[in-house]
Formats: C-alpha cells, structure tokens, sequence
C-alpha cells in the first residue's frame, strides 16, 4: 500500500496492493460539510476522469463527488447506504466510498502528495 493521494476537490485516494484504488474525502472535507447524512454511491461501470460520480448530503449541504482519474468503479461501500455517518467517523478508514481500477494506473502519482495538499489547505486557510 502505498501513500494517499489527493485531489484539489478533497478528495484522497489509496492505491491498493491488488492494483485498485479506493477513493473517500478528507478529514478537512468532512469537517467543511458537517454530519453527513445520506451517501449516493456510484454504479459499478467506467467513468471518465471528473464525471460526477457520487453525491454526499449533510446538514449543512449536499457535495459531489468527481472521479478522480479515469477508470472502472468495481465496488462500493454499501456500509454508507445504512450508516453515512462513517464518513464523519473513518474518513480515511471505513467511510471510504468506492474503489476503481484505473484506466492508467501509474495516473495517480500526477495526484498531490501529502505535501502538496499540505499547502493547498494552507493557502486555503490564508485566502
């Protein structure tokens, strides 16, 4: 397993030992929405890269979720149909969303490091 990987959306992502990726959003992303209440996971077919794919409801407002790069979804966390506070709970464990197998799967190291997200929550935080 490698390390995460980040979009400007807040987005991360993990690339798996069996070549998959799982996707979620960030401890910064759910703090920014608040409880999440109700999760629309995405079918399992291919998706072009930021084709919105999934939408997150909370009590502050709804949120799509863009597919990061492009790919075939192959599996959802069904677990969020039933228990969407997950992802308030395990951002970055239990509350992921779906894992896909990428049309290129070297794509993701385009992705922002740890660091890079680093600074852009920092020029967030400074606009």
């Amino acid at each position: 397993m490698s390390e995460l990987r980040f979009t400007v959306e807040h987005e991360w992502l993990r690339q798996e030992a069996d070549g998959l990726i799982t996707v979620g959003i960030t401890a910064y992303a759910q703090e920014a929405l608040g409880d999440v209440v109700f999760v629309q996971l995405p079918d399992t077919q291919a998706y072009s890269a930021e084709a919105e794919v999934a939408v997150l409801e909370s009590v502050k407002a709804a949120s799509n979720i863009t597919m990061p790069l492009d790919g075939e979804v192959v599996e959802i966390n069904a677990e969020l149909e039933s228990s969407p506070e997950l992802v308030n709970e395990d951002p970055l464990g239990k509350g992921w969303f779906f894992r896909f197998r990428p049309a290129n799967p070297g794509a993701i190291a385009d992705l922002l490091d740890q660091a890079a997200y680093d600074r852009l929550l920092n020029a967030n935080a400074d606009a």
